[in-house]
């Protein structure tokens, strides 16, 4: 065969195969991956011949010199639609055992070989400190409890040891999950609040070219002078002190060259590792390490973007309190660079005794103000993050991470912490039902008595207040409430601040501070200013409702009174539960239109004689119209079949893949 034949050949083979799958797509009515669509196609293709010759061989040869009529014709539309019938049964089985989105396309397969290679190395690695400090049976789900004290601190300090190792991302989780009380035991907790993230500072060479990209020229042109020994460096950034040509001195955060790169290849190995502990470890399922694995990303990414924590220094300063926090620039600040006004001090460990009860004060105030007023509030408020500055105050830094709460939230909050404050058991668990999810199947009773039990320890006169914020997030999470994320940041936030206040001033009384706070809101909120101004504001909203209630009321009345009030209930309202209830009949149809077409089909090809169809084919018409029937029948099915193994998995993200 010569080469334009060949050419043709191949041609029209490979146009038929495409108008094969596209038939048997369209058969079908569900999207497949171009890849696994050809695919299957050309397989079919491949097999039409073996399976189409028995059914073709015991018809007679026809030499065409005599009219049979139209029986070979509808013989053949049959072994097309055979044929048809071949890639549309490969789809479904290949669906049915490997659904659609399950395994990467060859396309993404090729991409990812080169991160799979790099993920490779840094698995090795990770396994291999993580075995030298003798964690490797916990990674294999294979690692004993520890059943004392003794046992615990040796783990927690092996896994902060690992941690440290493991470099910059590492070292964050750990930071993360130091202030997660609810979840680990105190061993853990005070041993990964050990970890620091002070590294060696890089080398100028390497963090000029950042500063001078980000700021558009030399440092030299946007500063009326830069020190470039960094004041600090931790493993993300480090800050050098400048003097702006205005003459404030501020402080230039500049992000690690190449820290993003690092940070998302770990980001990757985090929440893979995150999927295979929770799903081979009962304690990663008790953790809930996967959506752990999720916030901590979200956290990191939004902490390597100077931007975010420009925006959130912006949003808290714009609190009034005790606490100092330093501006942005905003016109120097970018993704990479971070330049903000200087606070002088020194750390707020250095603070004298005389000094603890007052600045533990001050941040408390800050802090539920922050919460329960603003709405905006600084979500890690450790004593790393505080400084006592020169003037006597407190300082608040590092705005990586900050949280937000709408109104109703706040609402909630405050009534749920003014329950507190009355030692109501029965309000306490009302005003918590209203900040959390109420789940179905709660305990109200027993919660009650939880919560009576924790105010009864925590909220009596004398009482030590100290870690009944971590107790409350313990209840919580042992009732199995679903805590939304903002509300959980709040709780973590207290938690924090708990220990911070210990080290400020030993034997703070956190509770009679709240309540003195709960007492100054409270005036603030209730004077005939605030209380005139609410007033007006509500009556505005209702004013157009108080209007047309009297006519509505003699409507109904009247309704009522002849005997023509009625009520109109509309079924099936919702989109969605049309579009469910039309999605099931369009399922159920097909399945009785496929089993009736069957049946049909077996009772026709089952009749002796009838209509001859065609003598040199040897068909009865039954025959002819049974044998499509079966088609009609088979595809009726295998379209049922489709929905059946794609629904539950058809998603957008999942139909573009092969």
């Amino acid at each position: 065969m010569d080469l334009p034949v060949t050419l043709v050949v191949a041609v029209v083979t490979i146009v038929m195969v495409i108008a094969l799958a596209a038939a048997a797509q369209r058969l079908l009515g569900v999207r497949f991956g171009a890849v696994r669509t050809f695919l299957a196609a050309l397989l079919a293709f491949s097999l039409a011949g073996p399976l189409t010759t028995p059914i073709l061989s015991p018809f007679p040869q026809m030499d065409g010199t005599r009219d049979v009529g139209l029986g070979p014709l509808w013989v053949l539309i049959l072994v097309v639609m055979c044929i048809v019938l071949i890639p549309m049964v490969i789809l479904v089985v290949a669906e049915a055992l490997v659904p659609t989105g399950s395994i990467p396309g060859p396309l993404e397969l090729v991409r990812s070989l080169r991160g799979r290679l790099s993920r490779a190395r840094r698995y090795s690695e990770i396994t291999r400190i993580a075995v030298r400090h003798g964690l490797g049976p916990y990674l294999r789900g294979r690692g004993d409890r520890p059943e004392d004290h003794t046992g615990a601190v040796r783990l927690a300090r092996s896994l902060r040891l690992a941690l440290d190792d493991g470099g910059v991302t590492f070292v964050k989780l750990g930071q993360v999950l130091s202030t997660r009380r609810d979840l680990l035991p105190p061993e853990f907790i005070e041993e990964l609040g050990r970890l620091q993230d002070q590294v060696a500072a890089e080398p100028w060479e390497l963090v000029e070219p950042v500063l001078r990209a980000e700021l558009g020229g030399p440092v030299e042109e946007v500063f009326a002078a830069f020190d470039r020994t960094p004041l600090a460096a931790a493993s993300i950034a480090q800050a050098y002190t400048a003097r702006l040509r205005t003459g404030e001195d501020v402080v230039v955060k500049v992000r690690r060259p190449g820290i993003g790169r690092t940070v998302a290849r770990d980001l990757d190995i985090v929440r893979r590792l995150a999927v295979t502990l929770e799903s081979r470890t009962r304690w990663g399922r008790g953790l809930g390490v996967r959506d752990l694995a999720e916030g901590f990303a979200v956290a990191i990414r939004e902490e390597l973007d100077f931007r975010v924590e420009a925006a959130n220094m912006a949003a808290v300063a714009a609190s009034d309190g005790g606490v100092t926090y330093p501006t942005p620039v905003g016109a120097l600040c970018t993704e990479r660079v971070l330049v903000m006004q200087r606070l002088v001090g020194k750390p707020v460990t250095a603070a004298t005794p005389e000094q603890g009860p007052r600045l533990a004060r001050d941040l408390l105030d800050c802090l539920l103000r922050q919460i329960l007023v603003e709405g905006v509030f600084h979500a890690d408020p450790h004593p790393g993050n505080l400084m006592l500055l020169d003037d006597g105050t407190l300082g608040l830094l590092d705005f990586g991470s900050v949280g937000r709460l709408d109104a109703s939230a706040r609402a909630a909050l405050q009534r749920f912490l003014l329950a507190m404050n009355r030692q109501d058991p029965l309000a306490v668990t009302d005003a918590l039902l209203e900040v959390v999810p109420r789940p179905e199947d709660i305990d109200e009773p027993a919660l009650e008595r939880a919560l009576g039990q924790f105010m009864a320890k925590y909220l009596g006169p004398g009482l030590d207040s100290m870690r009944m914020f971590t107790d409350l997030f313990k209840i919580v999470s042992s009732y199995g409430l679903s805590i939304p994320p903002e509300v959980a940041a709040v709780f973590r936030a207290l938690a924090t601040l708990e220990g911070t206040l210990v080290r400020l001033s030993p034997g703070f009384d956190l509770m009679s501070e709240a309540r003195a706070f709960a007492g100054r809101y409270l005036s603030e909120q209730f004077d005939g200013g605030n209380l005139k101004e609410a007033a007006a504001q509500e009556l505005a909203a209702l004013l157009p409702m108080l209007r047309r209630l009297p006519r509505r009321v003699e409507r109904i009345a009247s309704a009522a009174e002849h005997g023509r009030l009625g009520l109109n209930v509309r079924l099936l309202a919702d989109e969605r539960d049309r579009g469910f209830l039309t999605g099931l009949l369009h399922q159920v149809l097909l399945t009785v239109l496929g089993a009736t077409a069957g049946l049909m089909a077996v009772i026709l090809l089952g009749v002796d004689g009838g209509p001859v169809a065609s003598e040199e084919l040897g068909m009865t018409l039954f025959q002819l119209i049974g044998y499509n029937l079966l088609v009609i029948s088979a595809v009726l099915v295998l379209r049922v079949l489709i929905l059946i193994f794609r629904r539950p998995r058809d998603t957008p993200a999942k139909r573009t893949s092969s």
